[in-house]
């Protein structure tokens, strides 16, 4: 047990050790960067509504 105790801090240790390597972005980067995620998922659902809408119209006057 304490073998698997050893190897955890020293994962937690990589980590920790790695974390420090990562090259954040900035407020004003992940501000611009959720705008842009945002629109592009809303356009995407725009355009899946659509399509939804136009297909149910097509199938609807087939089957009625």
């Amino acid at each position: 047990m304490t073998d698997q105790i050893k190897k955890a801090k020293s994962f937690f240790g990589e980590v920790k050790t790695e974390m420090k390597k990562v090259d954040w972005p900035t407020r004003q980067e992940t501000i611009k960067y959720t705008i842009v995620v945002v629109t592009a998922t809303a356009i995407v659902a725009l355009y899946l509504g659509a399509l939804d809408a136009l297909f149910f119209q097509i199938l609807d006057r087939f089957i009625i």
